[in-house]
């Protein structure tokens, strides 16, 4: 080969060297701008989906839009906001007032130990019964089982006071009522179940549409402020007669000696 040619090829690979280092320089630009795209997109992501959460987390809750929204008091109550719940015949002026919180594990032992007994009373006409109903362990144990449970109590309520007595100890009972630690009464299906174990409730549309639609979610928030201001309740059950409160008591015959104490019976 020539000095010549061997100079031709020489210039000529160094031509091709150039052009292929220039292709490569070119490739990797594209990347890097890929992969610096592609980081402000997972950046813009990230920051989009904590946005996001935010925004959800800050969202009102139903319960938010209820504390705003106008009371829908049930029947068979009076005084502000229907939160005085007076049930009975009674010609006497003996008035029995019980305050209980439907997630309270005391409450349902009361009520699965002298509750038919209470209310046997009221219907016999020895007293009329109060009730006033919190919401408390919602705030303590985090939840909304005993608001949406009131607010299913409420519609209970407007069908009758038969029927809100009688769900009520359903509520209450062994086999219905949940752990404390649990949340099941915030599930309006399982509200609307226990529910289908009473008469005047069973496939009760309108009950079970005021149980979906929370409209007395408004009225439980309200009855939980009254029990809230109730300044000599200290914990649940409590009981009142004629507006002193008593020892609660864990047998019949402890409830029946309690009601002649208090002068209600002889």
């Amino acid at each position: 080969m020539s000095k010549r040619n061997s100079q031709a090829a020489k210039t000529a690979a160094r031509e091709r060297l150039r052009i292929e280092r220039e292709r490569e320089a070119k490739k990797a630009k594209v990347k890097r701008q890929l992969v610096v795209a592609g980081s402000i997109v997972g950046v813009l992501a990230i920051a989009g989906g904590i946005g996001y959460a935010i925004v959800q987390a800050n969202k009102p809750t139903g319960w938010d839009k209820a504390a705003e929204a106008k009371v829908v008091t049930p029947a068979n109550t009076s005084g502000k906001d229907g939160t005085t719940v007076l049930i009975g015949d009674s010609k006497s002026d003996h008035v029995v007032h019980l305050y209980e919180d439907p997630r309270c594990p005391g409450c349902a032992s009361f009520e699965q130990g002298i509750g038919e007994a209470v209310n046997k009373g009221m219907e016999d006409g020895d007293y009329k019964l109060s009730f006033t109903i919190g919401t408390f362990l919602d705030g303590n144990l985090g939840g909304e089982g005993s608001k949406n449970a009131l607010s299913a109590l409420g519609a209970a309520l407007n069908v009758s006071p038969e029927a809100f007595i009688d769900y009520k100890t359903a509520l209450y009972s062994a086999e219905y009522h949940p752990q404390e630690s649990t949340d099941e009464f915030a599930k309006d299906d399982y509200l609307i179940k226990v529910a289908d174990t009473v008469d005047a409730l069973k496939n009760n549309k309108k009950f079970q549409d005021a149980v979906k639609k929370g409209t007395y979610d408004a009225w439980a928030l309200k009855m939980g402020e009254s029990f809230q201001e109730a300044e000599d309740v200290k914990s649940t059950p409590t009981l009142k007669i004629n507006d002193k409160v008593v020892e609660t008591p864990g047998t019949d015959a402890d409830w029946q000696k309690t009601l002649k104490d208090a002068g209600v019976t002889k």
